[in-house]
């Protein structure tokens, strides 16, 4: 037995140091077998991954990988957390239009971990005439409620406020948001920005409610139109700034302008990416508010609530959702998000259910309670990583928030339509990434499952929009259309459109690639057969024929395909198929119509297949 001197040593101190160079040597070794010949730093740069922003993450961060000090958390510039401690405040949001049973969920959620309301009010939500039956029973003075009242702010204010004198509760103990957002309300609705009566609200709240804040920075508008996440951050910047402006012009101290603003922020399931982008707006903050001759007020830590995000939420295969909601969960709190919201998995399919609210506040529960994520102050914090990607992520937000500014700031921004278009560019471009499949989506683009049951809900209320307001985009819209149609096609002749798939040779020469196209073929709503298991010249007509099928898909080695696809071919073209496919790269193959392979533009196939069929848009 071997006993260790304490003298400091580590179990790796008989070890010599590897270097960066050695590194570099071993993933030359592994490139040149896949026929890359590249070596140093060209090597590492093979295996960088570029994000958007024209960020890059590199596969390996050391030491040199430096990045500003980042301070402590609960001081400036607040990178590393607004508060000393870990913990977040577990925020559910409530958009039943019926008070009566908004107030039975409101009361259970409550009872089971949730420590604040979101409540939509207005059109979209509970009427302002509920607000009192949807709150009966709340104690106020303990559970802060937030609001998103949209055109209906004022009125919605006015009510919680008189609530609040009804109940008897202490001015200096109502906590919460009132939710004026004339900025964002602009972006989803197109209307004009009138910002004088959320300043005046604020001036109000300052006055009278200390705990209170009047106004919501709302970067979602921007991120459910497809921005990127420097996009987002440099939104929100320039809507905080503008509101700061109008603030400390009707009169109030920078210090407790800076206090009547919360901002909320999209927490996705790309964990990093959410960890970087909290830090970061805390620290873009921070700069404002120093700039602002702000630097050390309290103010000056940028208060955030993190939403999971609604555009990555799918609408097949939902149960997915909880997985993305738990690794944004883990993201926004790792960030060091003040308040979270987990949005139920079922959130794009209409009003949430008991069940899908219990999972979505048992999902904080359990990062904070069962995982201690809570006692952790800035759990992600000496990550070379992630203090790199913070550092990058912050100048890409700052470059786009100067150009808000340059424009004359965020309302001539939105109404000269600069950040709608800014926004829709880097859409089209994460579009194309979605079609070709480079960005996968779980139980959609890849491994659907088209014999699911569908998960039906009660309708959610229509949220105010307008021609001249940001889109609303998702993840899986294409896909869900594509979907669509088969649906519509299998209601119409009870069967799904087929594709055949034509397999050759052995199961070790196709399988591969009869998975790959059945994968892909599913992800339209077009449902594979693979019966017989293996075809070749002589027996695939009457194969394809028996299938039901109206297209066909060769599956198999580059050596069979040699030897045997253009006979396949021309005996699927004889029994009818209208178009035959091949599962690999872009060949000459004789009778081959065209070819399925990994980075296609899948969506343009599964349309042109669906076309080809006749199945309606």
């Amino acid at each position: 037995m071997t006993v260790l001197p304490d003298d400091g040593l580590t179990l790796a101190a008989e070890f010599p140091d590897a270097t960066q160079e050695q590194w570099q040597r071993l993933v030359e070794g592994v490139l040149r077998k896949s026929g890359k010949d590249v070596s140093g730093a060209a090597a590492e740069e093979a295996l960088a991954t570029a994000l958007e922003d024209g960020l890059v993450a590199s596969p390996l961060y050391t030491a040199r990988d430096t990045a500003p000090d980042a301070g402590y958390p609960g001081f400036a510039p607040y990178v590393r957390g607004g508060r000393p401690v870990g913990g977040w405040d577990v925020r559910q949001r409530h958009g039943r239009p019926e008070a009566g049973r908004t107030n039975e969920a409101v009361l259970t959620d409550l009872e089971n971990g949730v420590t604040s309301l979101w409540l939509t009010v207005g059109t979209a939500g509970v009427p302002v005439t509920g607000l009192a039956r949807a709150l009966d029973g709340v104690y106020l003075d303990l559970a802060p409620v937030v609001l998103d009242a949209g055109p209906e702010t004022a009125a919605a204010a006015a009510e919680l406020l008189r609530l609040y004198a009804e109940r008897g509760v202490a001015r200096e103990e109502a906590r919460g948001n009132l939710g004026a957002d004339p900025l964002g309300l602009s972006a989803r609705t197109g209307d004009p920005v009138d910002t004088e009566p959320a300043v005046e609200l604020a001036r109000r709240i300052h006055d009278s409610h200390p705990g209170l804040r009047a106004l919501t920075v709302d970067a979602l508008p921007y991120h459910e139109a497809g921005a990127s996440a420097a996009q987002e951050l440099g939104a929100s910047l320039a809507t905080g700034v503008a509101y700061l402006r109008a603030l400390t012009a009707a009169g109030l101290a920078t210090g407790a302008a800076l206090r009547q603003l919360e901002f909320r922020y999209a927490a996705t399931a790309d964990q990093f990416l959410t960890v970087a982008k909290l830090r970061a707006a805390r620290r873009l903050w921070a700069r404002v508010a120093e700039v602002s001759g702000a630097a050390g007020d309290t103010g000056a830590a940028q208060r955030q609530h993190a939403v999971t995000s609604p555009v990555m939420m799918t609408r097949r295969d939902p149960y997915v959702n909880m997985l993305r909601t738990t690794i944004a969960c883990l993201g926004a709190g790792v960030g060091g998000a003040d308040a979270v919201t987990v949005l139920p998995f079922d959130h794009e399919l209409g009003l949430p259910d008991a069940f899908a609210r219990r999972i979505a506040r048992n999902t904080s529960s359990i990062l904070l309670e069962e995982s201690h994520l809570g006692r952790v102050a800035d759990p992600a914090g000496g990550s070379w990583y992630v203090e790199r990607l913070t550092d990058e992520l912050a100048h890409a937000a700052w470059a786009f928030f100067q150009e808000v500014e340059r424009a004359g700031g965020q309302g001539e921004a939105l109404r000269s339509g600069l950040v709608g278009e800014r926004i829709a560019a880097t859409w089209e471009e994460r579009k194309r990434r979605l079609a070709k499949r480079r960005e996968p989506v779980t139980g959609v683009s890849e491994f659907p499952f088209l014999a699911e049951k569908p998960v039906e809900r009660e309708p959610a209320p229509e949220v105010p929009r307008s021609e001249g307001g940001l889109p609303r985009v998702r993840r899986d819209e294409d896909y869900e259309a594509l979907r669509a149609r088969s649906d519509a096609h299998l209601a119409a002749t009870g069967a799904r459109p087929r594709v055949f798939l034509a397999a050759l040779g052995p199961a070790s020469a196709h399988t591969a690639r009869a998975a790959f196209a059945s994968n892909l073929f599913q992800a339209g709503g077009v449902e594979p057969v693979h019966d017989p298991v293996t075809v070749d010249a002589a027996t695939a007509a009457d194969a394809f024929a028996r299938s039901g099928a109206a297209v066909a898909c060769l599956c198999s080695s580059d050596a069979l395909y040699e030897e045997q696809a253009e006979e396949v071919a021309k005996a699927l073209k004889s029994a009818g198929a209208q178009q035959v496919y091949l599962a690999g790269r872009p060949g000459e193959h004789a009778g081959v119509d065209a070819y399925v392979f990994a980075g296609c533009d899948a969506v343009g196939v599964l349309s042109s297949v669906l076309d080809r069929m006749g199945v309606a848009p």
